[in-house]
């Protein structure tokens, strides 16, 4: 079965470029131009990922983001045409499993559009769990709990997060966990992969001062041990 791309831009050739790559790689391309349409798009019937402009009429990229998380678990991957990076800092804390700045590569679009699709349809490894001290990482549910309380991670979040607890002590660099959350290592977005370990460090209540469990390694990157 063909999977659906929900394309929402309020540029016209970009949606129009968007889904001449997509549809030519097998995809259905459903599209909207603002923000409500982007939401009565989906309560129509929800797609497999959502493509979302930032600043879209109506309601905006961060706060549909937000929606769709919530009430569908979409898939998100936010597009903007700011070249600082709170837009992406900003997506990224609200849940979008990527993110792609302006002016883009349509095939690249296409290739991380198949990496999200990859990570959030992939197997799991039913009734395995990984314990780290008081963190639990459920990887059937994909669930994670520290001391008993449920941590509320994105996609993108829990992958890291298993990754590394699944080999503790060891050492990831940052594009090692960029291949990891995307499926390839995309040049110049490494730092993402701190912004990612922040939001993880906040809902684990690790503080990135005296870490429990995310630990940096300077000029490196990061790893996952036990409390002493």
């Amino acid at each position: 079965m063909s999977r659906e791309v929900l394309v929402v831009d309020d540029n016209d050739k970009i949606v129009e470029v968007l889904t001449a790559y997509l549809e030519q790689e097998g995809f259905v391309v459903r599209t909207a131009s603002d923000g409500p349409s982007a939401v009565a798009e989906v309560e129509r019937a929800v797609p497999d990922i959502a493509l979302l402009d930032v600043m879209l009429p109506g309601i905006d990229g961060i706060e549909l983001t937000k929606r769709f998380q919530k009430e569908h678990d979409l898939p998100v991957i936010l597009v903007t045409a700011r070249s600082d990076e709170v837009d992406r800092l900003i997506g990224l804390e609200v849940g979008a499993d990527d993110y792609v700045s302006k002016p883009f590569s349509p095939r690249e679009v296409v290739a991380r559009v198949k990496a999200v699709l990859r990570r959030a349809e992939g197997p799991r490894s039913a009734g395995e769990a990984l314990r780290i001290g008081a963190l639990i990482i459920d990887l059937g549910r994909r669930s994670v709990s520290v001391d008993g309380v449920v941590a509320d991670l994105t996609r993108t979040e829990f992958d890291i997060l298993a990754a590394m607890a699944a080999h503790p002590g060891r050492v990831y660099t940052r594009l090692q966990l960029l291949e990891i959350a995307t499926g390839d290592t995309f040049e110049g977005y490494e730092r993402t992969i701190d912004a990612h370990v922040k939001n993880i460090r906040k809902k684990l209540g690790d503080d990135p001062r005296r870490p429990r469990y995310v630990h940096t390694v300077f000029g490196v990157g990061y790893k996952v041990e036990a409390p002493e």
